[in-house]
């Protein structure tokens, strides 16, 4: 009981839970706005106009939370925050210019003339691959522990391609709920290929994850720690076996259930992530350094949790409004 009353313990674990919290909204809401985009070659231009206005009202509130996260990072575990920046350097430039280049595209697509909407459509498909890929590249390379290997390097290039792949697939259930008629129809077709890449990536980065250190080969594969991993797994497959089941039975008669693949595979996410933190829990640093040796001195994180206590709420504010204004099937976006 001492030792959880003790700041340097319970600031440190508290902040690293807020950060993958942030980290998890993130990749489940800009995951499917990210999703939305890397489709765009798959529709014609009516189509792209109203999945452009399914995400329209959302993708700032989305991206909130990456600010926050590497903010959390930054001035929580600002040794950690060194360390993983300095062995990404090149992926999270590449996914910063495709996230300028969305947000460039995204504005000028409705506002160029029509001679160039083609082009800002192509840079905004662009954008959104540049930042998958990469985002999907630092994740394999974290699993791997950051080290630059020939191995690691490939596996991290697969993992950038699966999760690519998973990001359309969020992206397909989303618009599946927010459109009607052909476009709903296109996007579970969408989704119902899209899966399987899901399914892949994850099943790579659990076969992968063991083998990083014999640490968390224990976890999973000792007893009786394995009983707390178990049930991702089962629930996992379940995620699967239902979101096959719906995307082959929709849409559905009654239309109000639409939103049932987007948060099946919301669920799906959430499992993936949840075995991953407690695999590499407390190593905020794969087998490097835990997040007690990375936190700032006990001092600076209470004074920085007060600030989060006013912060964090309005983002949490924000988000659920926009979510809650803008519900319903998407209409046409207007500028004017």
């Amino acid at each position: 009981m001492e030792y959880f009353g003790d700041p340097a313990v319970w600031l440190p674990f508290t902040f690293a839970g807020l950060m993958g919290v942030s980290i998890l909204i993130y990749v489940v809401l800009d995951g499917f706005d990210l999703g939305v985009g890397l489709l765009f070659p798959f529709a014609d231009d009516d189509e792209k106009d109203r999945m452009i206005a399914a995400i329209g009202p959302f993708w700032d509130a989305n991206e909130t939370w990456l600010v926050l996260a590497v903010g959390l990072l930054l001035v929580a575990f600002p040794a950690a925050h060194g360390a993983i920046l300095t062995a990404l350097y090149l992926p999270v430039a590449i996914m910063l210019i495709g996230l300028i280049l969305r947000g460039v595209a995204f504005e000028f697509r409705v506002k160029a003339p029509i001679q160039y909407k083609a082009l800002w459509n192509n840079l905004f498909f662009t954008g959104s691959l540049m930042t998958s890929i990469s985002q999907g590249f630092m994740l394999g390379m974290y699993v791997m522990g950051l080290t630059w290997t020939l191995p690691h390097f490939a596996f991290a290039m697969l993992t950038a391609v699966f999760l690519t792949v998973g990001y359309s697939f969020i992206g397909a259930t989303w618009v599946i709920h927010k459109s009607e008629g052909y476009l709903q129809v296109k996007s579970v077709e969408w989704a119902r290929r899209g899966i399987w890449g899901l399914v892949l990536g994850i099943a790579a980065i659990s076969m992968a994850t063991p083998y990083v250190s014999t640490r968390i080969f224990d976890k999973w594969f000792g007893f009786p720690e394995m009983l707390f991993l178990a049930p991702l797994p089962i629930l996992s497959a379940a995620l699967v076996i239902w979101l096959w089941w719906m995307l082959g039975r929709m849409p559905f008669y009654n239309d109000r259930f639409s939103w049932l693949p987007f948060a099946a595979a919301s669920g799906l996410w959430i499992t993936a992530f949840v075995g991953m933190a407690y695999s590499f829990y407390p190593y905020v640093v794969p087998e490097k350094m835990t997040l007690y040796e990375a936190a700032s001195a006990p001092e600076s994180l209470f004074i920085i949790l007060v600030g989060t206590v006013f912060v964090l709420p309005t983002i949490i504010a924000y988000t659920v409004l926009a979510y809650t204004v803008f519900r319903g099937k998407a209409s046409e976006l207007r500028y004017d």
